[in-house]
């Protein structure tokens, strides 16, 4: 595998987070910010105000990365909804008029382990923040994989030093963590 390849970004995410996804604001079709995800997400639609007049369509993939659409879905009164089944990508997120008052599209209780890459690959960095104490594994293959780096977390930002080479997983890299220990990072790789 060569040194320069072509460099793309995942989010791993744990815990609850109301605008990961996109954040606030009134347009029709909202803004995507994270759209791709290590870990399956229950997408989550929030707002401050009243929106139930509205329908609101997740478009992406499943947790097998087969495409999907969601079932058109009421929107919050003030509250926060989960949008049905597990999402690994969104590519939109379109409402059925116009919204009035600021939307956000998060996660809810995202998982703790992963697929980053299924085929050879390599770590080349990380950043992202840390919510309490504990480590994320990065495995070679699966959970039953060597684990080729463990980074350590505590409420902080997470940004470790990756060799300029990053750290070559031979068989995919497989990605598990302790629960909690992460509110959300970003893992760039081979892929």
């Amino acid at each position: 595998m060569p040194n320069v390849t072509s460099v793309k970004s995942k989010k791993f995410v744990q815990g609850t987070h109301t605008s990961m996804i996109s954040a606030a604001g009134t347009a029709t079709s909202l803004n995507i910010d994270v759209g791709e995800f290590v870990n399956a997400q229950t997408v989550t639609i929030t707002s401050t105000a009243n929106n139930s007049g509205r329908t609101f369509v997740v478009v992406g993939t499943d947790a097998t990365g087969a495409a999907q659409t969601s079932a058109a879905t009421t929107g919050p009164n003030a509250s926060t909804i989960d949008i049905a089944g597990t999402w690994l990508t969104v590519t939109s997120i379109t409402a059925s008029g116009a919204i009035t008052t600021d939307i956000s599209a998060g996660v809810k209780s995202g998982l703790t382990t992963g697929t980053l890459f299924a085929g050879a690959t390599r770590v080349r960095g990380m950043t992202g923040n840390g919510a309490a104490a504990g480590h994320i594994n990065f495995k070679n293959s699966s959970t039953t994989g060597s684990t080729f780096h463990t980074q350590y977390v505590r409420d902080a930002l997470i940004d470790p030093y990756v060799p300029d080479n990053g750290i070559y997983f031979p068989n995919g890299c497989y990605m598990q963590g302790t629960s909690g220990a992460v509110v959300g990072l970003s893992v760039f790789y081979d892929g």
